[in-house]
């Protein structure tokens, strides 16, 4: 497998230059038209960029005409009927004149100023950072050679002691010129994934361009597209927008830790790199199945499931249920308290419970590599039970986790070990068909009794045991994403 991944990463690479190009191109095409449209727009206001409400009015020519028909109007006489009509009319103009101020105010505001700053700043220190890669690849090229000369050099050279002793400084130059490599590749496909991400928000700019802008046409299209941002966003929303059944970084991180990170001591508890996660969560925001290069990095991939799960305005396990999930942990009996978060967890949105129900069949899988990874149930809830569940109205992070961490584990734990219990379903990871894996091989020892037509189920203690959890089914599961496109340097 690992030779299949290496493979995968060197026809990436063998393109790399060529992707990396077109992507340059869309944004410099995106570039050009902002600054084309800012500029005509300018040229189409009537009052002075830039200066405030009272002398953009001053310099709007309604306003002048306004005034001559008001002045005309008071020479003419209160006597005359065109008198009148002038000065009425002129009045009329006037408040044309202050409309149209607020409209251009608003429009600079809203569609000039955005598009100046995406023209203007935003891509071209995106295609800066590009520039800036090439130049660090140029520099590991250079020390990297100078590092090879030097280990040649101890080959055939008689002072060896000092010639190691130069080898070995070059090497650190050569580990800290790839380090900074890494570092501006990382951040760049960071930015060029956001900035994909978010073309549903620079399209909004347009909108208040004109009365026609403003059509329900064009609300239509913006709210009918579906690459928006995932992280942040509500789960129903993110569901309803991309057609899905379970939240996209839930599956994609499910699928490449299924792959990679079963055995990956630590899961959920080690930190990944700054970095790497930053550009995994814009890649997952934008929608992308460009997701090769995380598979090396399991800690990256839990730590992008833990973001989004606790950066979800709503937590999955639901405000709404906070204070019956707490009674819940609180019963004293074992078994009673199990159905009491049964029929807590049976009181779930759809939508919730369907994705709570796929993240924990996942987590009971894990739980079964404990011995090698030492994610036990209770170590998973504790990592990752603040970020199912929290209080709606909580002070700071510490504070919450203080408060709630206690009664998370025993809600969590007794989930995962008893998952099959709750969720007496099969779970299709692979349930947007994005991913392919093998069909694990089928096991019908496992079947679960409890009545459908009560709530009061069997409880597991009567089901899990030596003999059972020996009967559970050991499958590897491979998954091979669809297309490859990494922003690595031609190293």
């Amino acid at each position: 497998m690992k030779k299949q991944f290496n493979r995968m990463k060197q026809l990436a690479n063998q393109t790399v230059g060529r992707q990396v190009n077109s992507i340059e191109r869309r944004m410099e095409m995106v570039r050009v038209v902002s600054h084309n449209t800012h500029k005509r727009m300018v040229t189409c206001l009537q009052g002075h960029i830039g200066a405030d409400a009272e002398k953009r009015h001053k310099k709007l020519p309604l306003t002048a005409l306004s005034q001559a028909m008001v002045d005309g109007g008071n020479q003419l006489g209160e006597d005359s009927l065109i008198g009148k009509m002038m000065e009425v009319c002129g009045e009329a103009e006037n408040r044309l004149a202050s409309e149209l101020m607020q409209h251009e105010l608003q429009l600079e505001k809203d569609v000039l100023d955005p598009l100046n700053q995406l023209a203007e700043v935003d891509i071209p220190n995106i295609l800066k950072q590009r520039k800036q890669l090439a130049k660090l690849v140029l520099d590991y090229d250079s020390a990297r050679a100078r590092w090879l000369q030097a280990t040649k050099s101890i080959i055939s050279g008689t002072n060896t002691q000092a010639l190691t002793a130069k080898a070995d400084l070059l090497k650190e130059e050569v580990d800290e010129a790839m380090n900074k490599v890494e570092l501006c590749k990382d951040q760049l496909a960071a930015d060029m994934y956001n900035f994909f991400s978010k073309e549903g928000d620079y399209a909004r700019y347009y909108v208040m361009v004109s009365v026609v802008s403003r059509s329900v046409s064009c609300k239509c299209v913006l709210h009918s597209w579906t690459e928006k941002p995932a992280f942040g966003t509500a789960l129903d929303e993110h569901l309803k927008r991309s057609s899905r059944e379970i939240a996209l970084p839930i599956e994609a991180c499910v699928m490449m830790l299924l792959e990679t990170g079963m055995k990956e001591e630590g899961l959920f508890r080690i930190a990944a790199g700054a970095s790497k996660l930053k550009k995994l969560k814009a890649a997952l925001d934008c929608s992308t199945s460009q997701l090769e290069e995380f598979y090396s990095d399991p800690h990256a991939v839990a730590g992008a499931l833990k973001s989004y799960l606790r950066e979800l305005p709503e937590p999955l396990m639901t405000f709404q249920l906070y204070d019956e999930w707490i009674q819940a942990s609180s019963v004293s009996d074992p078994d009673k308290r199990l159905q009491a978060l049964w029929v807590v967890c049976d009181q779930l949105p759809k939508n919730n419970k369907n994705n709570l129900r796929y993240l924990v069949k996942f987590l009971a899988k894990l739980a079964q590599e404990s011995e090698v990874n030492k994610m036990t149930p209770s170590n998973i809830a504790i990592v990752l039970g603040p970020n199912l569940l929290w209080a709606k109205t909580e002070g700071s992070l510490a504070e919450m986790a203080a408060a709630t961490s206690v009664h998370v584990v025993t809600i969590i734990e007794p989930i995962i070990q008893h998952a099959d219990w709750f969720f007496p379903e099969e779970v299709d990871f692979n349930v947007s068909g994005m991913f392919a894996m093998p069909t694990p091989p089928s096991n019908h020892n496992n079947h679960l009794d409890y009545d459908c037509g009560t709530i009061e189920r069997k409880r597991p203690g009567s089901m899990v045991g030596p003999e059972n959890d020996a009967s559970r089914k050991d499958s590897n599961d491979y998954i091979v994403i669809k297309t490859a496109l990494t922003l690595e340097p031609q190293l």
